[in-house]
Order: C-alpha cells, then sequence, then structure tokens
C-alpha cells in the first residue's frame, strides 16, 4: 500500500497553515485558516477522484484507492474545487480573503513539491549541473525537478506575502490572487520540460491558470481604480 504522496499532501497542508498563521493583513485572518483547509481537501478530494476515472479506476468499487493517492491527482479540477469552495465559503467578502491567502496557497503548494523527498520522486532528466541529484544505486546525475518548482513557488509566494503586507489597498483587487493563480501555472509550465515524462502533464491547464490568473488580476485591479476615479 502506497502512503508516500499522502505524506506529501500532509507537508503541504503543514506548509500551508504555517503562512496562514501569519498572513499579511491580520484583520483578515478569522476563519481564513477554516476556509483555505477546508478548500484544500476538498480540492484533494475532487482531484483524486478526476484522476482515478481518467485512469480508468471506479471510485465506487474501489474507495480505498481515495485515500492511498496512489495514482496522484488530477491538479486542474483540485484546483477548480479549491476555488469554487473557497468564494462560496468567505463570501461575500471572498475577494479580500483569497487575496489575503494567495501567499500561503502558492507556499503550501511548494510544501507539496518538496514532499518529493519523502517519496524519491524528485528527479527529472539527466544533468551533469553540480547540484546533480541521485537514484539510490545509481551514478548518474539528474535534475531535482520537483525540488525547483517548490523554490520558485516558495520565492513567489514570499514575494507576494510582502507586496500584500506592504500594500494592503492590493487586498480586495483580486491582484494578489491572480498573480498566485498565474504563478502557480507558470512554475508547472516552466518546470514540464524537466518532467521524465515530457508532454504528460495538464499543459494546457497550466496555460489557463496564467491566462486566466492574469487577466483576472489586472482586470479587477483596473476596474478599482476606475471607480475610485469617478467617485473621487
Amino acid at each position: 500500500m502506497e502512503f508516500t504522496l499522502l505524506w506529501a499532501v500532509l507537508v503541504g497542508v503543514a506548509a500551508l497553515l504555517a503562512v496562514l498563521r501569519f498572513a499579511p493583513l491580520p484583520d483578515a485572518r478569522k476563519d481564513l485558516g477554516d476556509i483555505v483547509l477546508t478548500a484544500a481537501m476538498i480540492g484533494l478530494l475532487v482531484g483524486r477522484l478526476a484522476s482515478m476515472i481518467a485512469n480508468g479506476v471506479n471510485p465506487i468499487a474501489s474507495p480505498g484507492d481515495i485515500i492511498i493517492v496512489r495514482s496522484g491527482v488530477a491538479t486542474g479540477w483540485a484546483t477548480v474545487a479549491a476555488l469554487a469552495w473557497a468564494i462560496w465559503a468567505s463570501r461575500p467578502r471572498w475577494r479580500p480573503a483569497l487575496d489575503n491567502a494567495a501567499p500561503a496557497a502558492l507556499i503550501g503548494l511548494a510544501g507539496w513539491h518538496s514532499g518529493c523527498l519523502l517519496r524519491e520522486a524528485c528527479l527529472g532528466p539527466k544533468t551533469d549541473l553540480p547540484w546533480a541529484m541521485r537514484l539510490n544505486g545509481s551514478v548518474v546525475g539528474r535534475h531535482p525537478t520537483e525540488l525547483y518548482a517548490a523554490a520558485l513557488l516558495l520565492v513567489t509566494g514570499g514575494l507576494l506575502w510582502l507586496l500584500v503586507r506592504s500594500r494592503p489597498h492590493l487586498a480586495g483587487t483580486g491582484l494578489p490572487a491572480g498573480l498566485a493563480l498565474a504563478a502557480a501555472g507558470a512554475t508547472r509550465l516552466v518546470t514540464e520540460p524537466l518532467r521524465p515524462s515530457l508532454g504528460t502533464g495538464p499543459v494546457a491547464w497550466y496555460a489557463l491558470a496564467i491566462v486566466v490568473g492574469l487577466v483576472y488580476g489586472v482586470s479587477r485591479t483596473i476596474r478599482r481604480r476606475t471607480v475610485e476615479t469617478e467617485t473621487s
């Protein structure tokens, strides 16, 4: 029975909750942890079910495989389900809630990717770079692809935290949440060529996340500035 992916999930959730304790806007922290954690769990469940169905596994006939995260999670459907729940649960002030939670979401994803160390699934194609990692018993150096993704997400999450903390007026504009969604998609997209099976990842979902995130964040910011100009 394979539980290692489940441990990776727990690392991601722990990172998410740790950052939420220091959400950039203190007055928006109330109930944010419960909302985001529930959204993450719902996203994980929906993504797991979607992955099982895509791989021809009947969740009704094999309910145990839902918990044993054996064949991964469909990240696109997981993201859609998590966002839908977060928006519904935090209404009517869902935009400030998402903006405040955006940095933690990226760092939580960084934790998920770094969880590859627990399941020996960090490595990609061959490389002679000095930071190459090797499988047990192998002399072939390989790119630590999942750790690249974790580092990118950690850096972008930290920068976004600083942005919202230093410019609290951005919370509610939609820009932080949009940038977080775009950053998550871009991170997966740029590391896709360094994965063992090129082209097997949901590249269309990654590209969609970048487009939707940027369009949403920029359009909401422009709309808010227009309203402020008209009322001033």
